[in-house]
C-alpha cells in the first residue's frame, strides 16, 4: 500500500459532481459531541451538500401530539411512546411515505409522514410475510418486497393490499434484493447463492406476468461475474448497478445485461469496500453505497469517482453514527435515508440546496422534529 494515500478518515481533496474541488477533513463521532448547529457533509469550511435532518426510531416520531401531552412531557420527562423497529433491513420511499423491511416483526412498517399515520404490510394473507429482506417501490408506490424463507416476491399497492406473488421454489434459490424499473415494468432481483452453490446471479423478471426475462452474472471474479451479490440499482440510462459483495466492488451492466466496467476494491482507502451492502441512485444519476464495515455510505458519480462519504462507525448512537448499516434510498427530492439495524432506526439527510419545508416531508418533517 503507498504510503502517500490516506485513510478512509483522514484529510482528502476530491471533486464533487456539479461543484468545484474540495479538501475534507472527515471527524470522528466523538468530535461531533462538541459540534453546535447543524451536522453538514462535507464538515465546514468546505461546501455542504448534505446535512442531517432527522431519526425514525418508532411511530411516535411521525405521529401528532397535542400541546398538553407535550406539556406533561415536559414536566414529567418521560419519553413519547410507539411501536418501535425491530430489525429494520431496506428502505424505500415514496411522495414521503416510508417503507421499512423488518425481518424479525416479519412485516413491512410504515411511517406516512404527510400524513403522521403508520401501518404495517405483509401480516396477513393474503401476501402474508415470512422474513422481508430488500424493497423497493415504483412511480406508482406499488410495493415490492424479497421474502428470502417464501422464496417469492410479493407485490402490494400503496396502501398494502396484496396484488400478486411472483416466483417460488423453483425460481430463486436464497434472495436478498429486489429492485423495480420507475414504470413498473423490469424486476431485477439478486439471487445470492451461497457457499456451495454456483447461482450468484441477478434474475431478471417482467414485473406484471412474473415471466423470466434472462439472467446476469454466474459465480466468480472475472468481469461480468459475482461473489455474494448484494443489491442492485438502476441509472438515469437503463444502467444496471450491482453491488458484489464478496469481490468488494460495484459492476455495471446495459439494460440487456450486457458487462460494461466495474469499480471498487477491498481495502481502507477512499472508495475501496470492506462489506458493501444495499446501493442507491439520485436524480443526476450518483451513486450511494452502504458499507457495514466502515459505518458509512459512500457517494460516487456514475463512473464510479468517489464524491464523498456520510457517516461514521459508532458503538454509540447518534445522528450519522452507525453500527450496522444495511439498506439505503434516495427519495424524488434527493433526501436520503439510512437504515441501521443495530441502532434500529433510519436516518435522513437532506440536500442543503432544499430548504426543510420543501419536498414531501416539507414543514410536517421540520414541525415534527421540532416537536419531540
Amino acid at each position: 500500500m503507498h504510503s502517500s494515500r490516506r485513510r478512509l478518515l483522514g484529510c482528502w481533496p476530491i471533486a464533487f459532481a456539479g461543484g468545484g474541488l474540495f479538501a475534507g477533513c472527515a471527524q470522528v463521532s466523538e468530535n461531533r459531541q462538541r459540534d453546535t448547529g447543524p451536522l453538514l457533509f462535507p464538515r465546514p469550511p468546505d461546501t455542504p451538500r448534505f446535512v442531517f435532518e432527522r431519526s425514525i426510531y418508532s411511530s411516535a416520531d411521525i405521529a401528532d401530539e397535542d400541546r398538553e401531552s407535550r406539556l406533561r412531557r415536559m414536566l414529567t420527562g418521560e419519553s413519547r411512546q410507539g411501536s418501535s423497529l425491530a430489525k429494520p433491513y431496506a428502505v424505500a420511499v415514496h411522495r414521503g411515505r416510508i417503507f421499512l423491511s423488518d425481518s424479525v416483526e416479519r412485516f413491512v412498517r410504515v411511517f406516512d409522514v404527510p400524513s403522521g399515520r403508520t401501518f404495517t404490510v405483509g401480516e396477513d394473507e393474503p401476501g402474508r410475510l415470512s422474513k422481508p429482506l430488500g424493497i423497493d417501490v415504483d412511480r406508482a408506490g406499488r410495493l415490492y418486497v424479497a421474502d428470502i424463507t417464501a422464496k417469492s416476491i410479493q407485490v402490494y399497492d400503496r396502501d398494502g393490499r396484496h396484488l400478486r406473488r411472483i416466483g417460488g421454489e423453483t425460481m430463486f434459490d436464497r434472495l436478498t434484493s429486489v429492485t423495480v424499473d420507475p414504470a413498473g415494468e423490469r424486476l431485477y432481483v439478486v439471487d445470492i447463492g451461497g457457499v456451495n452453490s454456483d447461482k450468484h446471479r441477478v434474475r431478471v423478471l417482467d414485473a406484471g406476468s412474473g415471466a423470466h426475462l434472462f439472467d446476469i452474472g454466474r459465480r466468480g471474479s472475472g468481469p461480468g461475474e459475482f461473489n455474494l451479490p448484494r443489491d442492485v440499482a438502476l441509472g438515469r440510462q437503463g444502467q444496471v448497478y450491482v453491488v458484489d459483495g464478496g469481490n468488494f466492488r460495484v459492476q455495471v451492466f446495459e439494460r440487456d445485461g450486457r458487462y460494461l466496467q466495474s469499480f471498487g476494491a477491498v481495502g481502507r482507502q477512499l472508495g475501496n469496500f470492506a462489506r458493501p451492502k444495499e446501493i442507491a441512485t439520485d436524480g443526476e444519476g450518483n451513486l450511494y453505497v452502504v458499507d457495514a464495515a466502515f459505518g458509512n455510505f459512500q457517494i460516487f458519480t456514475p463512473e464510479g469517482d468517489l464524491l464523498l462519504f456520510v457517516g461514521d462507525r459508532s458503538e454509540r448512537d447518534g445522528p450519522a453514527r452507525y453500527m450496522l448499516p444495511s439498506g439505503i434510498y434516495v427519495d424524488e427530492d434527493g433526501r436520503v435515508y439510512m437504515v441501521d439495524q443495530w441502532f434500529r432506526k433510519v436516518d435522513i439527510f437532506r440536500p442543503v440546496a432544499l430548504r426543510a419545508d420543501q419536498g414531501f416531508l416539507g414543514t410536517r418533517g421540520l414541525a415534527l422534529k421540532g416537536g419531540n
